[in-house]
């Protein structure tokens, strides 16, 4: 994080970026020059912090909606939770703007959006009050196509200049950020991946089948009623700041497990991690790769991910 802080249109030392980021952390040693720290600690850092908080986030909802779902290739666009974030956002931005629009903002709406689109997957998946795995994907997969298909009827009404914020914001970037978004994120990234941890050993149970975990005592409908929620509540607060990744939730899961197992216990802390670590990279190279413009982060995780997914269709024989 301290080498992809000190990267950019103005390259800043390292030693001066740690000498920054203890001052403020701290209040001790010092700031150096106004300008350099106006480029390290306001513009560079809540950016970085921000890229290692959303990918920490889409990885493990990533992990867990594999397990929930009992399928490799599950993540948050493929349950639709992706699509109704950004139809909650380009709504705001083409009716409203880009500002408030029935007392909502841009990351207000796509959060609605996710949850609301987790909620429609929840009540469509069930079937005689019990959730199948199967029914899950296919109700996330017709959901994500709704809102799809509603956020592209709404783009047709669009300026050109709304269009461009649209397609920005849908290919995903954490350009811009600010100190005072961060909180939230945080609380919600590292609460989530805590309270999911503590979920570990259930999650566990999962992977052995709904008729071994009946047995083991475990409700396995009510498990994962509470593990959607949770994924969507997760989901919902990252879309919401960074706009539409693909591809983390379901790479970063799998290069852990295929590491160090598929004990979540392990799994979950060490999958935020390396979302962490990798969505920072990416970012990194979104804005050096093409200077001085910058990339959509999407462009780059696609880029990325669709090999990768390619590779997981033809490894796992169980798709079968």
């Amino acid at each position: 994080m301290i080498v992809a802080i000190s990267i950019g249109a103005v390259t800043v030392p390292l030693g001066d970026v740690w000498g920054i980021v203890w001052h403020h952390v701290s209040g001790q040693g010092a700031s150096g020059d106004l300008a350099t720290d106006q480029i390290v600690w306001n513009f560079r850092t809540p950016r970085v912090v921000l890229a290692a908080l959303v990918g920490a986030g889409l990885a493990v909802s990533g992990a867990v909606l594999q397990t929930v779902v009992s399928n490799p290739l599950a993540d948050p666009v493929v349950l639709g939770f992706s699509y109704g974030a950004t139809l909650g956002a380009v709504l705001v931005i083409t009716l409203g703007g880009g500002v408030a629009l029935a007392g909502l903002g841009v990351s207000a709406a796509a959060f609605l959006g996710a949850v609301a689109a987790g909620a429609l997957v929840f009540a469509l998946g069930q079937r005689r009050g019990r959730m199948a795995p199967t029914r899950l994907v296919l109700a996330g997969v017709a959901v994500g196509y709704v809102f799809l298909s509603a956020t592209s009827y709404v783009q047709l009404q669009a300026t050109p200049t709304e269009l461009r914020t649209v397609m920005f914001w849908m290919l995903g970037s954490v350009a811009g950020a600010q100190w005072d978004q961060l909180p939230t994120v945080a609380v919600v990234v590292l609460a989530g991946t805590a309270v999911l941890t503590l979920f570990g050993r259930r999650l566990n149970v999962l992977l052995a089948g709904d008729e071994s975990a009946t047995a083991l005592g475990v409700d396995v409908n009510r498990l994962r009623a509470v593990l959607l929620v949770l994924s969507a509540l997760l989901t919902g607060t990252v879309i919401a700041v960074a706009g539409s990744i693909g591809f983390v939730g379901l790479m970063i899961p799998h290069l852990v497990r295929l590491a160090l197992g598929a004990d979540h216990r392990r799994l979950l802390p060490l999958t935020a991690l390396l979302g962490a670590l990798y969505l920072v990279l990416v970012d990194l190279l979104s804005r050096t790769l093409d200077r001085p413009n910058e990339l959509p982060l999407g462009i780059l995780t696609a880029l990325l991910g669709a090999p990768f997914f390619l590779w997981l269709l033809r490894r796992n024989k169980g798709l079968d």
